[in-house]
């Protein structure tokens, strides 16, 4: 459990311990060290230094950055102080893909005091508050992506050997999921994802072509928040240097064109308590689920919006969270989430609860999303859950795609925001939202989202050429 530091100096790492990690990175041949603070996208952020100035790096006297002159952040101008990071030294790790250059996750401190709009601070405020109440969280992400390559300046799948369209003849096809002969084609890229995840210790499950032609999903152990938050963004690195060393490139963007299956990355909550560690509160498999996991579902639903506005960020990603779809490669239903209810097992709905294990599945996620607030928000309503006793309602067991829109509102069900500016609203709106985020960066995330809606619409798609330019 991450505690956050009361001042800056406590903040920094032990000196011993710096030089004994500057010691084993010497001797690794590490030459060059990136020590990255996240962005209000959930990117990572550096500037490189050499390996001999690791211990002023992690003491807080290496590069410092004015963070408000490249994210949206317009707290703060050009006479303002810059923002030290302070590195984590339990996130160092060789980079796999070189092993000149090392790792490091690191929180922005400000003026000595943590930054308001750092959100890997924002989620150790959560678990410092959720502490304080006695739980930890603890999440499992099931990150899916396409790998793609160019062809003639266009993005083309890359695990796909039939002509290409207008190149010949393109046959209707199953669905590309669990397929073998694709498995086999993309083992050169998928193999040396494999090999990298088993090294850094991930508890490595499986990896799933997905059912997306050249989609895929990896399936790994679940670890605390922060880790979790970690890992997800390492990830995203990770995959997209494995894939150029290979002349490919990887995409999170949900929904490349109408016809792939959306890319979503679940995640996967469960809690337990300060005062019992190892136990998890939400069941076992020979009491089943407890009522604890009902509470955190009823909060995760009171607040089902605002969430959804910090697991699914982009205009694209609700282009996914439909039923079906025309003209899908493999069928027609999505398999997504469409409405904010919970069920056993259900897929249809945002929140399942899995045969085979006992943590909450929210669906209604991409890799999008900055897990940092995505992660804040989640163990801020299911911890509210559970203290309030919030009861869920019965649990719709029925295939939401098939049931009228009458059914689903009886029953409980409330559609998920239909687009990113109503999940926006709804975000601003949710007095728990402006808990988590604070004042400042409620106000950031707001400015940029109703900013990128407003551009999206201000752009002429191929759609509308098609849906207008000769009916009217």
């Amino acid at each position: 459990m991450t505690a956050t530091p009361p001042s800056f100096a406590e903040a920094l790492p032990d000196i011993e311990r710096v030089r004994e990690e500057q010691a084993r990175l010497f001797e690794a041949g590490v030459r060059y060290v990136f020590s990255c603070w996240i962005d209000m996208h959930g990117l990572p952020k550096t500037k490189p230094v050499p390996i001999s100035d690791f211990e002023n790096l992690c003491m807080g006297k290496g590069p410092q950055f004015a963070v408000h002159s490249i994210s949206f952040v317009p707290e703060l101008g050009a006479a303002d102080s810059d923002q030290i990071p302070v590195p984590d030294l339990d996130s160092l790790l060789i980079c796999p893909w070189d092993r000149t250059c090392a790792w490091m996750f690191a929180d922005l401190w400000w003026e000595d005091a943590p930054y308001n709009l750092c959100p890997r601070l924002a989620l150790k405020r959560v678990i410092d508050d959720t502490a304080a109440k006695g739980f930890m969280g603890f999440a499992g992400i099931e990150p899916e992506f396409i790998v793609m390559r160019w062809h003639d300046g266009q993005p083309v799948k890359a695990f796909d050997n039939d002509p290409l369209p207008g190149e010949g003849v393109r046959a209707r096809r199953q669905a590309f999921g669990y397929d073998i002969e694709y498995t086999i084609d993309s083992m050169g890229f998928l193999g040396a994802v494999i090999d990298i995840l088993e090294d850094l210790g991930w508890g490595l499950k499986d990896v799933v072509c997905e059912g997306a032609y050249s989609q895929f999903e990896l399936d790994f152990g679940y670890t605390d928040l922060v880790g979790m938050a970690d890992r997800l963004v390492f990830l995203r690195v990770l995959l997209k240097e494995v894939a150029k060393q290979q002349g490919l490139f990887a995409t999170y963007m949900p929904k490349p064109t109408t016809g792939d299956w959306r890319s979503g990355a679940h995640i996967n909550y469960s809690m337990q308590r300060v005062d019992n560690p190892g136990v998890n509160i939400f069941g076992d498999h020979d009491s089943g689920w407890s009522d604890a996991a009902y509470h955190a579902i009823g909060g995760l639903l009171r607040h089902g919006g605002a969430l959804t506005a910090l697991t699914a960020t982009t205009v694209n990603s609700y282009n996914g969270l439909v039923a079906r779809v025309g003209g899908f490669e493999g069928g027609t239903v999505t398999w997504a989430p469409t409405h904010m209810t919970y069920g056993n097992n259900n897929r249809s709905a945002m929140l399942r609860m899995p045969q085979n294990r006992y943590c909450i599945e929210n669906r209604a996620s991409d890799l999008c999303m900055n897990p940092y607030l995505a992660l804040s928000m989640t163990t801020a309503a299911a911890v509210e859950g559970v203290i309030q006793e919030i009861d869920p309602g019965q649990p719709l067991n029925k295939d939401l795609y098939d049931l009228t829109h009458e059914e689903i509102v009886a029953s409980g069900g409330q559609r998920l925001p239909r687009h990113l500016l109503e999940a926006t609203e709804i975000l601003r709106d949710d007095p728990l939202a402006a808990e988590v985020l604070g004042s400042q960066m409620m106000t950031s995330w707001l400015r940029y989202k109703v900013d990128e809606w407003e551009r999206y619409h201000q752009t002429v798609t191929d759609w509308e050429v098609q849906e207008y330019l000769r009916l009217y």
